[in-house]
């Protein structure tokens, strides 16, 4: 009962995380005609909230291996939901930055964090971070229908203003739980976890080499999907101005729909060869972006979905090389170095969009569809170098 109630806040933090960072995305679409700006001026304030939320990701996993991870995923739910409540109340362009700012500075805290704090213990790891990562994408997947919802209904200010009440109760409820006698007995186990001196193994930095540069690109790749969709899904598929709350459902089940992806990958890699699973996750992504550069319809919502699946699947087996080749005392700082390099490539991603939406040479999004491919490709060449090994569990103290 312990490890499931902390395994369900933990899992709620993932979900929360990737929420908040892409109710800019769609709201802004709404939110151009009332600030008289186009859809790739408004989309560029969210720029520095992106960049911190890679580079925060760093000072974040530091303190969690030297101060607290319990303390940190309370500071991530209330400081996540107060700078929301800040972007809601803002006026005018400058504020809005600063607010989506200061929600990239907290939502940095939970991935380094939070994912060290799911891989502890060892086990199954792929299974656990599989569960896990279903619940970050479900907060991808509400997104767009809770912000087009909230924007249609009440307008935009709502769509930051009602997701940052939530954020704030769950982290005082994280706080009551921690101050429990359960609470109390996860937070010890995981403090003498780190006290031990594990250490990592024999191919540690071949295999985290090619797990750094993996989520690097493929950090461009989850934000370029991820971000882009509610547009392509107004321009090729419907407006979603005109149908907000049925685009945004249709947005929101792609990604629902594709998150349990996650849940098989979780499965396979705990049994089977990570190189395998992931090689043939990266070669159907270079398929599918190839054909969805021209796509429109129901054509493009089916490729959608297919894109996903790929995108998402491959989030657990980067978390799962991770875990099983770093000791505990230095992991969230690992994860930390992982998160950073994606973020901030990642980050790349809403100016490459502006850029791209606002040029005159033809479909953008075609050709973010062939970067996206090439980057796959990248991914794949490097996949192919991993060592082919036979499932191993995460390093524990013990080992």
């Amino acid at each position: 009962m312990r490890l499931n109630t902390r395994f369900l806040f933990l899992n709620a933090g993932h979900a929360v995380d990737h929420l908040m960072m892409l109710v800019f995305p769609t709201a802004a679409v709404f939110m151009a005609a009332e600030l008289n700006a186009t859809y790739g001026e408004l989309l560029f304030l969210s720029t520095a909230g992106f960049i911190a939320f890679g580079a925060c990701s760093l000072p974040a996993g530091w303190l969690a291996d030297r101060w607290s991870r319990e303390a940190m995923i309370a500071l991530f739910f209330i400081g996540i939901g107060c700078a929301a409540a800040l972007t809601g109340l803002a006026d005018g362009r400058l504020q809005i930055a600063a607010g989506l700012l200061a929600i990239g500075v907290f939502a940095a805290i939970y991935h380094p964090v939070g994912i060290a704090m799911v891989s502890q213990g060892g086990g199954a790891v792929g299974r656990r971070l599989g569960i896990n990562g279903v619940w970050g994408n479900m907060g991808v997947a509400a997104a767009p229908l809770l912000t087009a919802f909230l924007c249609e209904a009440y307008g935009w200010r709502a769509a930051f203003l009602v997701p940052s009440v939530l954020c704030v109760t769950i982290g005082g409820l994280w706080l009551l739980y921690c101050r429990s006698n359960a609470g109390r007995a996860e937070t010890a186990a995981g403090t003498a976890a780190r006290k031990a001196n594990a250490q990592p193994s024999l191919q540690w930095k071949r295999i985290l080499a090619i797990v750094f540069f993996a989520t690097a690109v493929g950090g461009f790749i989850f934000n370029a999907t991820t971000i882009a969709l509610p547009k392509i899904f107004d321009e090729r598929v419907m407006a979603l101005t005109e149908g907000a709350s049925r685009a945004g459902g249709l947005i929101a089940m792609v990604f629902a729909a594709a998150a349990f992806t996650q849940v098989l990958v979780g499965h396979l890699i705990d049994r089977y060869s990570i190189r395998l699973v992931f090689l043939v996750l990266t070669v159907g992504d270079i398929a599918v972006f190839i054909l969805a550069s021209n796509a429109t319809g129901s054509v493009m919502i089916g490729l959608a979905l297919a894109m996903m699946m790929l995108v998402f699947g491959q989030i657990p087996i980067t978390d799962t090389l991770v875990a099983r080749n770093t000791p505990e005392h230095w992991r969230a700082r690992a994860y930390s170095v992982k998160y950073v390099l994606s973020f901030v490539v990642a980050a790349t991603v809403v100016p490459v969009i502006s850029r791209l939406h606002g040029s005159t040479a033809g479909d953008g999004f075609a050709t973010l569809f062939l970067i996206c491919a090439a980057c796959a490709t990248a991914i794949a060449f490097a996949v192919a170098m991993l060592p082919s090994a036979r499932p191993a569990v995460a390093i524990t103290a013990g080992e």
